[in-house]
């Protein structure tokens, strides 16, 4: 029996053995969907916080119930490692590790390629490594191929190498892993099938495409749509805060066009970590082809943009009611990057509270998910959430609206604060007090 039949086959029978290195936000999802199949999972990681807690049957991700992660864990179906010299012990191992921007927003693959150059020091005959790290067209085959096959292996005969992009949405109840369609492209037609086998077990469809090239730039398509989109949206929500025009209500006409129109709203700058990044990586591709990729690089110029403005229209309100911006008082509703989860990559929130910071004024923030700000890359804030109540809303010159938690009792908020400059449309249903509300 040839190498691929044989993987597939294990697939097939649940004996092979899930290895997932990365067990956050992508990963995770992973490791739970495998071992729901009734798949061995052994997950990596080198923060052995999160290991322990995995191996404890703990969540560490908030729309991941524990009941469930225990659950898995009383199976004895899963386990977490920091020890990546198991790594020989997978059939097929996925990577979801982070894929960054540096600070010249070029890719930064480090993690890849340290990831990369662990795998191939266990890497044995029969398995099957897919990437899901998003990141720019080549990568799979320029980076990763050539150090698989440095001792001797080849794809598509020794073993199996494919991209297939994670499309996770945390927190989205209506879409999660199982049946959200999952793009797989394989260096040979043979890795291509294996890949097939494996990711059929565990999503309702599979989209094959004809190469790895082909997967990544799928993926980055997606997300320079949202954000080609959602610049085009911001800039005339700027137009029309200068008219005196709603841009809000116009979205909501515009939509009941039933042909032509996709509705995309404004906010407060992009946030996740896939938007914000995603699309810089085609462009920095497009310079090796000396194209230059202009809608890609106005929209990142706008979104980024966005922040100031937020600073900009309440520096602007605050004036109007006879107070000067430093030295004011602001609250900073929501940090996560959405609504509803406790993820903060990349939220515009902390570029906001730098700004205001710099700009003289006392910072405060609110999230019910968020206790503390823990350091990220860019930011190194040291805030913790404050109690909401009447006396500490009452103090504040002004409440910032930036992720439009649905926990948020907004007519209350309202009610109770002097000033509100909402980033979401969050208070359009409150009735009284509107004279406070301003829209940015």
């Amino acid at each position: 029996m040839n190498i691929s039949r044989k993987f597939q086959q294990k697939i097939k029978n649940n004996q092979a053995v899930i290895g997932v290195i990365g067990l956050g936000y992508v990963g995770l999802p992973l490791v739970i969907r495998f071992a729901e199949e009734g798949f061995r999972v052994l997950g990596f990681d080198i923060d052995p916080q999160k290991v322990d807690k995995l191996n404890r049957g703990q969540s560490y991700i908030r729309h991941i119930p524990g009941e469930k992660i225990a659950k898995l864990m009383r199976s004895g179906r899963v386990e977490a490692t920091t020890k990546y010299a198991r790594l020989k012990e997978p059939d097929a191992v996925l990577i979801c590790v982070p894929t960054p921007l540096n600070k010249n927003k070029e890719p930064d693959l480090s993690y890849i390629e340290v990831t990369s150059d662990e795998i191939a020091k266990y890497l044995r005959r029969g398995q099957l490594i897919s990437l899901e790290s998003t990141t720019y067209p080549g990568t799979t085959r320029e980076i990763l191929l050539p150090k698989f096959e440095r001792n001797g292996l080849k794809a598509g005969r020794d073993f199996f190498l494919v991209f297939s992009p994670e499309r996770e949405d945390p927190g989205n109840p209506k879409y999660y892993t199982k049946n959200t369609p999952k793009v797989v492209g394989g260096i040979t037609r043979s890795c291509l099938a294996a890949g097939k086998a494996l990711y059929t077990r565990i999503v309702d469809r599979v989209v094959p495409v004809s190469s790895p090239e082909a997967a990544e730039f799928t993926k980055i398509l997606e997300n320079t749509f949202r954000s080609v989109n959602i610049a085009l949206v911001n800039e005339l929500k700027i137009l029309a805060d200068k008219m005196g025009v709603d841009l809000w209500e116009v979205i909501d006409a515009a939509s009941t066009k039933p042909f032509g129109f996709m509705p995309f709203y404004p906010g407060p700058g992009l946030g996740g970590h896939c938007i914000p990044i995603d699309p810089f990586y085609l462009s920095w591709k497009a310079k090796e082809l000396n194209f230059n990729t202009r809608f890609i690089e106005l929209a990142g110029e706008i979104n980024t943009e966005m922040p100031e403005y937020v600073i900009s229209r309440t520096a602007d309100a605050l004036n109007q009611r006879g107070k000067c911006l430093k030295g004011a008082k602001i609250l900073i509703l929501g940090i996560a990057y959405k609504k509803d989860i406790d993820d903060m990559r990349e939220s515009p929130a902390l570029e906001i509270i730098a700004l205001f910071t710099k700009q003289g004024a006392k910072l405060y923030y609110n999230d019910p998910f968020i206790p503390k700000i823990p350091k990220v890359r860019k930011h190194d804030l040291g805030m913790a959430s404050s109690r909401l109540t009447p006396k500490f809303l009452s103090s504040m010159d002004a409440a910032v609206i930036v992720t439009d938690h649905t926990s948020y009792d907004y007519g209350w908020i309202v009610a109770n604060t002097s000033l509100i400059v909402d980033t979401r449309n969050a208070t359009k249903n409150v009735k009284k007090h509107r004279i406070r509300i301003v829209k940015a």
